[in-house]
């Protein structure tokens, strides 16, 4: 079974401050007398699945800006874009939020799921033409600009001008030395397609702790902290990167026609803009409350430069 890449270590809920927790059981209308806490992605605050005395059940989500201070910022923009979507088989429904200025809380649909497993045929063929009529369905929902959007093409300028500058960073980030040169011109290829125009709200943060299937078979995205603008090809090639250091990645990223309209050469930029990025702020960053953040960082940025290696014979 595939399990989550990115784990961090949670707030259980009960520590999370007693008026939250007061709200969370006004909201639902009873008691809360089960609690399963969630290890996926990295936020340090609370992700628990919650059971009530009148068999209610809903998922809590809650942070306050002492634990981090980045990550209400990151709750607030998921409830701006849950609330603007509305209601969707393929994403958990938003059911009430909270923000005192210090605390901000999210409870959405419990999903009754598991993550999908990517080395079963059937359950990755799932991910991948969910992940497709996600991106068609988000073509028709709009979020208003009043709403915090990543912008992807901000995050295309500043990848490209961390591949233009790898000769200049610290020698002790893990990059191959071939890239520090920038040898394919990566760089222009993610400032152009950052210089292309686009409105198409995306997910922005596709990975197996992100994804829950049903028990039926259908795919659910949840955790939208990370939503954004950007093209629509983004969202597949996220889904694909599970698998990015299998040679399965470069022959599904041909076969997906969103994927193979942007092109080869866009795809490989990508992992080489992300993979260097990552390099880079393994060994800048300054993390608060985020201990397992670096190891992944590394991780994964080993995983997409050894698919950039292999895709250009390296």
């Amino acid at each position: 079974m595939t399990g989550p890449r990115a784990v961090g270590v949670r707030l259980t809920y009960d520590a999370v401050p007693a008026p939250v927790r007061s709200w969370v059981e006004e909201q639902l209308g009873s008691p809360v007398v089960a609690t399963a806490e969630q290890v996926g992605g990295m936020s340090p605050g609370c992700a628990t699945r919650l059971t009530c005395a009148d068999g209610t059940r809903a998922f809590v989500k809650a942070v306050g800006s002492e634990l981090n201070p980045d990550t209400p910022g990151l709750f607030r923009r998921e409830i701006g874009v849950l609330g603007h979507l509305g209601d969707h088989e393929l994403w958990a429904r938003l059911l009430a939020s909270y923000d005192d200025g210090a605390w901000v809380a999210l409870l959405v649909e419990d999903v009754d799921g598991r993550h999908p497993d990517f080395t079963h045929p059937g359950e990755l063929e799932a991910v991948l033409s969910g992940t497709d009529r996600l991106s068609a369905v988000l073509q028709e929902r709009g979020v208003p600009a009043s709403v915090d959007l990543v912008d992807v093409a901000s995050v295309f300028r500043k990848w490209a001008a961390c591949l233009e500058t790898l000769v200049d960073a610290p020698a002790t980030a893990p990059l191959p030395p071939w890239l520090r040169s920038d040898p394919h011109g990566w760089a222009d290829v993610l400032r152009e397609h950052a210089g292309r125009p686009t409105t198409q709200v995306v997910h922005w943060d596709i990975r197996v702790d992100n994804l829950l299937r049903r028990p039926v078979g259908e795919v659910v995205f949840v955790d939208w902290g990370m939503a954004a603008r950007g093209p629509a090809w983004v969202d597949p090639l996220l889904a694909r990167l599970e698998r990015v250091d299998e040679p399965w990645f470069d022959d599904s990223s041909a076969d997906s026609p969103v994927l193979a309209e942007a092109g080869e050469d866009v795809v490989t930029a990508f992992l080489a803009g992300f993979g260097a990025h990552l390099a880079v702020r393994s060994v800048v960053a300054v993390d608060r409350n985020l201990p397992t953040l670096n190891d992944f960082r590394v991780r994964e940025s080993r995983r997409m430069l050894e698919a950039v290696a292999r895709r250009t014979g390296r």
